[in-house]
């Protein structure tokens, strides 16, 4: 799937978190100031037309959702960031984490833990 922007990865977190929305919905939901309503449809239709977002039409009216779940957009994400920034090397991602100090001693342990059970 295509990249998203960051603006689009806003408007996409806030269908898995309310459910299917119509633009108008969305922008209620945006803080001030709140971009114009054509700017967020704008938005919407290049998420629909990436492939994350789909819609019901209601007459006139469209009601946006999701098409992709959270879990599998986060994983395709983490594989994209390995694959562009670490080499494409899982251990290099993980070795950032651990020298930068993200990854307790207990966590490490509870991942090896984890491999060791699909062996």
């Amino acid at each position: 799937m295509e990249k998203i922007t960051k603006k689009e990865d806003e408007l996409l977190n806030i269908f898995w978190d309310n459910g299917p929305m119509f633009v108008k919905e969305i922008l209620e939901l945006l803080p001030e100031p709140k971009p114009h309503f054509n700017t967020i449809s704008t938005m919407v239709r290049s998420l629909e037309a990436k492939g994350y977002v789909s819609h019901k039409a209601y007459g006139t009216s469209y009601q946006y959702f999701a098409t992709v779940q959270r879990s599998d957009f986060g994983r395709r994400t983490l594989k994209n960031i390995i694959k562009e920034y670490f080499g494409n090397s899982y251990k290099n991602a993980v070795s950032a984490l651990v020298d930068d100090g993200e990854l307790s001693t207990d966590e490490i342990k509870e991942l090896l833990e984890q491999v060791e059970k699909q062996d």
